[in-house]
């Protein structure tokens, strides 16, 4: 049932559909030529799994989850991760109240819908960790007393992958509760010149005024409905299950992939199909989301580093050895 009580049927799932095809297309608007990135942040709004955004700056990472924000009726807030945070300055704290004699509970901005927690390699582990709960349990704990996040709760975190002079690594434990990792790529020529073209004409990525809310709680509700109904064969299952298996064998991996990342690509997979218009999970479904699912939460042997491995590389030669389902 959605909020206002109406049953969930085929049809609103192909409306949900619908809206977020357009949600898509709204980002547009702003962002050019990261459309892989953009469907990549939509499946996670489906699975209600969060999202890590790698670049170099200046590839519109912020404004990505800016605009997206915009196009969405959900509520919004953004953390820039400096040295200096606290972990209070994100789940909240208690304050005294002078005029009552009481602590009360101040609400941090983690207490939204979508948080965009930028550049959040840049403070230290100790406020990383106050995600940590927030992110897994969509609760936060303070003086032992739990309080619920908002449903849907998403996190979005940018970080940039070249600058490491002031940063703190994301510890395992963060990184897994990541649904996707997605890398935010440098566009091709064309599509650089379309930006440049959109600058010359007045474009102010500061002004989002023109980018108009498409859709909604309900929407994603209802997709999250749908796509909770794509059937998943016994033999797709043991293909994903293969897969994680066969990173934890690599010999490049000191690393593999855990059961959370097996269910994390299961459940990519399941949304991607839906948008695709799919009521079943391919093979091919699982091969698309390999990569974002799992090339966090897997962690490269320092010998294959010095020969140049990389995570997606190592990826890739798994799926091109792990047994395809017919």
């Amino acid at each position: 049932m959605n909020s206002e009580g109406t049953p969930f049927t085929a049809t609103r799932g192909d409306a949900a559909r619908e809206a977020l095809g357009a949600l898509r297309a709204e980002v547009s608007k702003a962002v050019v030529g990261q459309d892989a990135v953009v469907t990549g942040m939509v499946i996670a709004l489906l699975c209600r799994g969060h999202v890590l955004l790698e670049g170099v700056p200046g590839v519109a990472k912020t404004l990505m989850v800016r605009t997206l924000s915009a196009a969405l009726t959900l509520d919004f807030k953004r953390v820039q991760f400096t040295p200096d945070l606290m972990p209070g300055d994100v789940t909240g704290s208690l304050i005294f109240d002078a005029r009552t004699a009481r602590f009360e509970f101040r609400e941090g901005p983690v207490f939204t819908n979508l948080l965009l927690a930028d550049e959040i390699n840049r403070t230290p582990p100790k406020t990383q960790a106050a995600l940590l709960e927030a992110m897994e349990e969509r609760q936060v704990s303070v003086e032992g007393d739990a309080r619920a996040l908002p449903d849907p709760f998403v996190v979005c975190a940018t970080q940039n992958p070249v600058e490491y002079e002031g940063t703190y690594q994301l510890p395992e434990a963060q990184l897994d509760r990541f649904l996707l990792k997605l890398t935010v790529p440098l566009p091709p020529r064309e599509q650089e010149i379309s930006v440049l073209e959109r600058h010359a004409l007045g474009f102010d990525p500061r002004d989002l005024s023109e980018v108009k809310p498409v859709a909604t709680a309900d929407d994603l509700a209802a997709g999250r409905e749908a796509v909770a109904g794509v059937h998943v064969a016994p033999e797709v299952l043991g293909y994903i299950v293969d897969v994680a298996r066969a990173t934890r064998s690599s010999p490049a991996l000191q690393l593999g992939v855990s059961p959370r990342g097996a269910t994390a690509l299961l459940a990519a997979s399941r949304a991607w199909a839906w948008l695709s218009g799919r009521p079943y999970v391919t093979p091919d479904d699982v091969k698309a989301l390999a990569r974002p699912a799992l090339r966090h939460r897997v962690q490269l042997r320092p010998e294959a580093e010095l020969e140049g491995a990389s995570a997606d590389g190592v990826l890739d030669g798994i799926l091109a050895s792990v047994p395809v389902p017919r």
